[in-house]
């Protein structure tokens, strides 16, 4: 991409879409009251007055770009999708039937956080062409049109924390706030996985318990890996401890793996390095027995799992090889939860079934990493996909299967 299109994408401006003065609804538990994020112009319901129409002008050639590099090219059964606007066509009950999506797999990002990325050397966040943009009138115009009833927000890599870990422990807890606000103004359409400051394994625990009590929040996010530590490292016991005695969905994330620079070839690592690390983390968690050892956290694996489909087997061998229990690795992941955002079709949702079924399958869109052009053509892959045996779409089979792992999103309503 030439340098042109990345500032083009970097200061695109943000729209203000359909948004509304916030609406008080009651909850369970309260929520902090809605305001602008100290030191920056990003409120949860608000964002710069421009027009609709210079925004797309702005973002529609650049984010089409940037979402094929972000996908690996668009899903093969594809139509071509050119812009912002063509998101119109789909409709947001397009799909088959009138079942929604729920997005288990939807980011978002605010100015300090992109400043403290920057700051730390993330200019072009693991190789690809920039930072994107975020406000919550865009995403719901994005879920209206492709048929999501509900999104749950995340961070994405590289996480939060940057060599500091009062800083990340600060950081982390403002960005939980907002999401914790986003979620109580707009309660039927949003849920959040708070953001942990890991490798600081004693302000992750802290933030985890804060948030899953305090926030409201559906879950964390853990990075596959946070500075080379993976997750079945033996310092992270504890944390996997308190959320396994919670029944905690821990969302998995990839990130660059360590020594990126020698393998990634100078090419963007969600490409192929996030497939691999993905994969990496889940079988240490296979090779070190924590998936036994903490049974009940609920584990969503990203992009239809990766790579694992093609290396279950060879995990299973080299546990014959080198010692370990004797559950079979294909046992084990169906335990999983993954979502299959990214291109899974024609091949990798296909893959995916074979190895753990169906059960655990869910929907996720990689919002707004993967712009809204990309994300239309995936839709559109999903909703043209012949449906598992015993299902009408795989709309349905994502939406029950959501009801199942966050009992909380039904019934869903707008």
């Amino acid at each position: 991409m030439r340098a042109t299109q990345i500032k083009t994408y970097q200061s695109a401006p943000r729209a203000l879409v359909g948004l509304r003065a916030p609406r008080r609804i009651a909850q369970a538990r309260s929520h902090p009251t809605p305001r602008p994020l100290e030191g920056t112009n990003m409120c949860i319901s608000c964002g710069p007055a421009v027009s609709r129409r210079s925004a797309l002008t702005a973002l529609g050639g650049v984010s089409a770009l940037f979402g094929a590099a972000a996908l690996g090219g668009l899903p093969a059964n594809a139509a071509p999708v050119s812009s912002v606007g063509s998101l119109g066509s789909l409709g947001a009950s397009s799909g088959p039937g009138s079942d929604q999506f729920v997005d288990v797999h939807s980011h978002f990002v605010t100015d300090r956080y992109v400043a403290a990325a920057i700051a730390a050397g993330h200019i072009t966040p693991d190789g690809m062409p920039g930072w994107p943009s975020w406000n919550v009138g865009e995403h719901l115009e994005l879920m209206d049109s492709a048929g999501i009833s509900k999104s749950i927000l995340s961070i994405s890599s590289p996480g939060v924390h940057f060599g500091n870990d009062a800083d990340a422990r600060a950081l982390a807890r403002e960005l939980n706030e907002f999401s914790a606000n986003v979620v109580g103004t707009h309660p039927t359409r949003f849920g959040h996985f708070a953001s942990l400051p890991l490798p600081d394994v004693n302000g992750a625990i802290a933030e985890a318990v804060h948030a899953l009590d305090n926030l409201n929040a559906d879950g964390v996010t853990m990075l596959s890996n946070s500075a080379g530590i993976y997750l079945g490292d033996d310092v992270l016991i504890p944390l996997l401890t308190e959320l396994d005695r919670r029944g905690a969905t821990v969302f998995v994330h990839p990130t660059s793996p360590p020594g990126q620079e020698a393998i990634s070839l100078k090419r963007p690592r969600p490409l192929i390095e996030f497939l691999f690390d993905s994969a990496r983390t889940i079988v240490d968690l296979i090779m070190t027995d924590r998936l036994e050892q903490f049974p009940n956290i609920n584990w969503i694996v990203t992009h239809g799992g990766g790579v694992l489909p093609l290396v279950a087997d060879r995990v299973d061998l080299f546990k014959r090889l080198f010692g370990g229990n004797d559950i079979p690795a294909q046992t084990l992941l169906s335990r999983l939860w993954f979502d299959i955002a990214g291109t899974p079709f024609p091949r990798q949702a296909p893959a995916l079934v074979d190895l753990v079924g169906t059960e655990q399958i869910l929907y996720g869109s990689d919002y707004c990493f993967t712009p809204p052009p990309a994300v239309a053509a995936q839709v559109q892959s999903i909703d043209t996909a012949t449906p598992p045996n015993g299902w009408s779409s795989w709309r349905a089979l994502t939406l029950a299967n959501a009801r199942r792992l966050l009992p909380e999103i039904a019934p869903i309503g707008r």
